[in-house]
């Protein structure tokens, strides 16, 4: 794994960003997520203003790592990286951004969903890949299965990833670290939950150590 993905499998969860209000809501979301143990964070292009949100938080946070999310164009890598993104992550297996992402020596986590990606994942010498959407194409039994003619890649689950299932996921030896947005979701961030918030990255830190040390 390159230093990007060694950092965030360290904690084992990335938050899953969206806002709808950067200027509002960056900061104290940022605060929240490292005062919980979880100084991470994948800011989400779904949402306008994801440049600005990787702008303030890197700003008032510099020890927080903070990378983009849902990027679909080469675009949209420039403004990350512009704006504080240290690693990108992809949807889907898009061969055009793996190779500009690796072009400009930025950490790329590619989508994949099936062997045929993951074998086109081999020619660009990946070492992690997103497993998206996890829960809707088998989970950890679909992963496990994948590994097999493909033992080489570190896995980030996301889509479906909640307390429930953390444990499992994390107790895998194949798994990079989960992605999730249940410990940020759009009412919490509207209402101000900023103590909530800490507080489901607190007992996702230690659903994580408890299920690596099992």
């Amino acid at each position: 794994m390159d230093s990007i993905a060694e950092r965030i499998s360290e904690v084992g969860i990335v938050p899953v960003i969206k806002l709808k209000n950067p200027e509002r809501d960056a900061v104290n979301l940022g605060k929240s997520l490292c005062k919980g143990g979880v100084p991470i964070g994948e800011v989400t292009f779904r949402a306008e203003g994801a440049d600005t949100a990787l702008r303030l938080m890197s700003a008032a946070i510099p020890e927080m790592l903070l990378g983009a999310g849902t990027v679909t164009t080469t675009e949209q890598i420039d403004r990350a990286v512009d704006n504080g993104a240290k690693f990108i992550v992809c949807p889907g297996f898009d061969e055009e951004l793996i190779q500009y992402a690796q072009e400009k020596n930025v950490p790329i986590y590619p989508g994949v969903s099936c062997a045929s990606e993951y074998h086109k994942a081999l020619k660009y010498d990946l070492k992690v890949l997103k497993f998206f959407p996890a829960e809707q194409l088998g989970g950890l039994a679909m992963i496990k299965a994948l590994a097999g003619p493909f033992p080489m890649f570190k896995i980030m689950p996301t889509g479906g990833i909640s307390l429930k299932n953390l444990g499992e996921y994390s107790a895998s030896p194949l798994i990079c670290a989960c992605g999730g947005s249940y410990m940020v979701k759009d009412k919490m961030i509207e209402e101000g939950a900023w103590d909530e918030i800490t507080r489901l990255c607190e007992e996702s830190v230690a659903i994580i150590k408890e299920a690596r040390n099992a």
